[in-house]
């Protein structure tokens, strides 16, 4: 199996955590999301952790999208 640097999508502080601390962790734990990020991902969706915004069909939606596009070029 690869090896994943989740440094890289995590803060610091979670960078060293196990994966279903991460899915259970706000949105703000996310690399470049802020709390007020957060915040407004919560306002617009009711989102709360990496899991919600995860497993939200919009987000879905589009990363499949994005996939189907890629495949094309």
């Amino acid at each position: 199996m690869a090896a994943i640097d989740l440094g890289k999508m995590v803060d610091k502080a979670w960078a060293d955590k196990d994966l279903s601390e991460i899915m259970a962790a706000p949105v703000s734990a996310l690399k470049g999301v802020s709390d007020r990020h957060g915040e407004l991902l919560h306002e617009a969706f009711g989102i709360k952790t990496v899991a919600d915004l995860a497993n939200l069909k919009y987000f879905q939606w589009a990363a499949t999208l994005a996939t189907l596009e890629s495949a094309t070029k």
